[in-house]
């Protein structure tokens, strides 16, 4: 029996000495900084290719627009257009948003409508919570015929998107509605509406 246990005792010692297991004490302290590198990096990209694409969508749907092949600019034309082009937005026809406004070219320099909130203090996430319903744009800024031929509308499309993965410094970082988490993707351009 002593025997037996003086030869457990030995070898204990000699896996203790051994220094061949080492390197995996650095793979995991290594470990968890590259995968949020890599994570983060995987964020960032699909990031930009939903902000590239969003763009791309407003600026063929205002080139429609401009070259005569929608006949009238309203919200669900527009929100059409752009999700036609756009497909890396999830469930885009239910999920974009869409706002024209009109650009105030009274007062020299030109005021664009503002995302500042004067409640708050804060820039506001105009895409609002993604469970309220899609609201159509403000009454009296979708141009009409008579009145607002020749006008400089600002228009601006926007959407909430889930974060592949929200813990990373990347995902925290972006403009994130407080009441589900999901991060904003918008765009903006401005037209004039021509006469027809």
């Amino acid at each position: 029996m002593k025997s037996r246990s003086f030869s457990v005792g030995r070898r204990l010692r000699r896996l203790w000495r051994r220094e061949d297991g080492v390197a995996s004490i650095e793979l995991a302290f290594c470990l968890p900084v590259l995968l949020m590198l890599f994570m983060a990096s995987m964020e960032a990209g699909l990031f930009m290719v939903r902000s590239a694409m969003l763009d791309r969508g407003l600026d063929i749907a205002i080139r429609d627009y401009r070259l005569g092949h929608m006949r009238s600019m309203d919200a669900e034309q527009i929100r059409n257009r752009v999700c036609q082009f756009t497909l890396a937005v999830a469930d885009c026809k239910n999920n974009l948003k869409v706002w024209i406004e009109p650009v105030n070219t009274s007062t020299t320099p030109w005021t664009l409508p503002s995302r500042f909130d004067p409640r708050t203090g804060q820039l506001r996430v105009f895409c609002g919570d993604r469970n309220d319903p899609l609201v159509s744009p403000i009454p009296g800024t979708v141009p009409d015929e008579a009145h607002d031929q020749n006008r400089i509308m600002l228009i601006r499309v926007c959407a909430l998107e889930d974060p592949i993965f929200p813990s990373t410094s990347f995902s925290m970082r972006l403009t994130q509605d407080s009441a589900t988490g999901k991060y904003e993707l918008a765009s903006a351009t401005v037209v004039v509406t021509e006469p027809i």
